[in-house]
């Protein structure tokens, strides 16, 4: 197994990295990098600019409008856009819902929703989770009717789904549906597209404990769903959702994130005169070596995909490791903050202060991204579950 970087691949690197430095707004740069709020145009915004250049989907097929990279080169293009601070870019279009209707939906379907989701132009949202039904997500209860109306066959859907990540700004979202009581609760869910300005969908912001309304509830009551927003065979969703939640644990990794943030713990130590303490300084190594070894995993399954060998289903690995790590070091960005770290400290945050500026130690936002990163180990498939998965299917135990 070679790990290193063909010639050629070097050379896409570059490319990439001229050309992110070219379009990037430094605006947007500016906040990623001292880990200011983000709104829905800076998120728009680069996602729009990535369509334009056929980019957004940067992990789809030449068949589908997206430029038909091997792994090796998608993970360039992942670093590349990471160590520019680029925002990392919203998965539940392009890199979550695309995948399943390419491999699912019909022509139809593929025909009316990929454009809008290549292109930025459309915002999705995710409705898995429920109020108890997170890890346990077969037990969902969201209802959907299939009728005959006299304007068409529809779905009646009558359910909540709840922590429905930037839910506020969704205009589309794919929803896990329960379509059948019978058999198993895996056999009786169905995969909808539902169009968020349908009349009953209700979205609710709940602020998390950094202060944000990053998460929503949404509801349901009556909401008419055409039948032709059905992906694949009714009461075969669970199989769809499996294919899109390795996409999601994947993504959740996010390795060449944990790179960039490690670089930004270290410039918080050395502002805050920690970084010369021995032993805070060997964590950051332990960090480091961490990231390391991580990323040798990421490079170990793309080696695999590149010579078209069967790699192993080490997607919940991947996610039980990142999602770790960015606990980790969102606790030590914390730590070397010191006890004035604040939870939320909107003057702070807008004054731009991250570790490597002459603001006041008073003024150490830190302590909310602490707070946030408390659900990585939990969403996309708790880690506890994880273990589990990966104990079945790559120890085989």
């Amino acid at each position: 197994m070679d790990l290193n970087f063909t010639a050629e691949e070097l050379a896409f690197r570059q490319e990439i990295r001229h050309w992110v430095a070219e379009n990037l707004p430094a605006d947007i740069s500016h906040k990623v990098r001292y880990a200011l709020r983000l709104t829905r145009d800076d998120l728009q915004r680069w996602a729009k600019i990535l369509g334009q250049k056929g980019w957004l989907g940067w992990g789809w097929p030449e068949a589908f409008g997206g430029p038909g990279w091997n792994a090796i080169q998608k993970h360039l293009f992942e670093e590349e856009c990471a160590l520019a601070c680029a925002p990392r870019v919203i998965p539940f279009g392009p890199v979550m819902v695309a995948p399943v209707i390419m491999a699912f939906g019909n022509a139809e379907q593929q025909q009316r929703f990929l454009p809008g989701i290549a292109s930025g132009e459309v915002w999705w949202s995710q409705g898995y989770s429920e109020p108890g039904s997170g890890s346990d997500l077969a037990s969902l209860k969201c209802k959907a009717e299939r009728v005959s109306t006299p304007s068409g066959v529809k779905y009646i859907v009558n359910g909540q789904k709840t922590w429905t990540t930037l839910g506020q700004y969704g205009e589309w979202i794919f929803c896990l549906v329960r379509t059948s009581n019978e058999g198993k609760p895996q056999t009786g869910i169905s995969f909808l597209l539902i169009d968020m300005k349908s009349p009953g969908v209700t979205v609710r912001p709940i602020v998390l404990l950094d202060g944000e309304p990053e998460v929503n509830e949404v509801w349901f009551d009556n909401v008419e769903v055409p039948a032709e927003n059905l992906i694949g065979e009714e009461n075969k969703g669970w199989t769809y959702a499996k294919h899109l939640l390795a996409h999601e644990r994947t993504n959740i990794a996010d390795v060449n994130r944990a790179k960039r943030e490690l670089e930004r713990l270290k410039r918080i130590a050395k502002a805050e005169g920690i970084y010369d303490d021995t032993r805070f300084r060997d964590q950051i190594a332990l960090l480091e070596v961490d990231v390391v070894a991580l990323e040798m995993m990421v490079l170990r399954v793309l080696s695999a995909e590149k010579s078209g060998k069967q790699s192993l289903d080490v997607a919940g690995l991947l996610k039980i490791r990142g999602s770790e790590i960015q606990q980790r070091y969102s606790e030590l960005m914390m730590q070397a903050a010191g006890p004035l770290a604040r939870a939320r400290v909107d003057e702070a945050m807008d004054a731009g202060w991250q570790g490597d500026l002459a603001m006041p130690a008073t003024l150490l936002p830190l302590a909310g991204t602490f707070f946030n990163m408390r659900k990585t180990t939990i969403y996309g498939g708790s880690n506890e579950v994880q273990r589990n998965i990966v104990a079945q299917t790559v120890l085989g135990a």
